[in-house]
C-alpha cells in the first residue's frame, strides 16, 4: 500500500522485497513496533545485510520499539547499527504505561519538541544503554526516561535514566532509534515526522 501526504510517500516492503534490493528506491527504512526476534527472522541474515548496507551507502533507519531493538548489537538476529546494548533483556515484557521523558537540547531540537519533559506510550521497548562497540560511532541520547514500568517481575529502579530516543551514524546514513511510540501518543506523531526527515538528511520543514 502506499500512502501519500504533502512530506512522505510510503510504501510497505515485506521483507523478500528487502531482500530483492528494494531499498534502493527509498531513502528511509521504518522497522516499527511488533517482535523484533521476527522481524530479525524474516528479513534472514541477507536482508538484514541489505539494511546495513543501505544505512551504510546514505539510507535512514527507524526503529520504534521492536525495531529498536533491531539495531542494536545485542542479539544474532540484531543489525549491529546501533551502538547500543539492551539492559536488563530477561524482563523485556516489562507492561505497558504512558512515561515520562527529559530530552537534552539536542533532543528538542532534533525531534521538535519546545518542553523539556514529555510523555510518550510505552509497550516493552528496550532500555537502551552505550555498547562501547568498535568500528560504531557512540550514539547521542535524544531522551532518557524519568518514570518506569516494572511488571511481570521486572525489577523497579533499573529503567529511569536509561536511553529512551538514541540517534546515530552508520556509514553515510543514518539511525533513530525509539524504545517508546511517538506515533501511539496523542499529539506526539510530530515527534516521528521530524525525526524521520532527519533519517532522511533533509532539513526538517519548521
Amino acid at each position: 500500500a502506499t500512502n501519500k501526504s504533502d512530506r512522505f510517500v510510503i510504501e510497505r516492503l515485506k521483507a523478500e522485497d528487502i531482500r530483492a534490493g528494494k531499498l534502493k528506491d527509498f531513502q528511509v527504512v521504518v522497522q516499527p513496533g511488533g517482535s523484533s526476534s521476527q522481524q530479525g527472522a524474516a528479513l534472514a541474515e541477507e536482508g538484514r545485510e541489505k539494511v546495513r548496507q543501505f544505512v551504510k551507502d546514505g539510507g535512514g533507519y527507524v526503529g520504534i520499539c521492536a525495531g529498536a531493538y533491531l539495531a542494536t548489537n545485542d542479539y544474532d538476529w540484531s543489525l549491529h547499527i546501533l551502538n547500543a546494548k539492551v539492559l536488563d533483556r530477561k524482563h523485556w515484557a516489562r507492561g505497558i504505561a504512558d512515561l515520562e521523558l527529559s530530552l537534552p537540547a539536542a533532543g528538542k531540537e532534533l525531534l521538535g519538541v519546545t518542553t523539556d519533559r514529555v510523555i510518550l506510550h510505552y509497550h516493552q521497548g528496550p532500555l537502551l544503554a552505550p555498547a562501547e562497540k568498535e568500528g560504531l560511532p557512540p550514539y547521542r541520547e535524544l531522551a532518557k526516561f524519568e518514570t518506569e514500568v516494572a511488571k511481570n517481575g521486572a525489577p523497579t529502579g533499573v529503567m529511569i535514566g536509561t536511553t529512551a530516543i538514541a540517534a546515530a551514524e552508520f556509514g553515510k546514513g543514518r539511525v533513530l532509534c525509539f524504545s517508546p511510540h511517538p506515533e501511539l501518543t496523542k499529539d506526539q506523531e510530530k515527534m516521528l515526522h521530524r525525526g524521520l526527515e532527519w533519517a532522511a538528511a533533509q532539513e526538517a520543514k519548521p
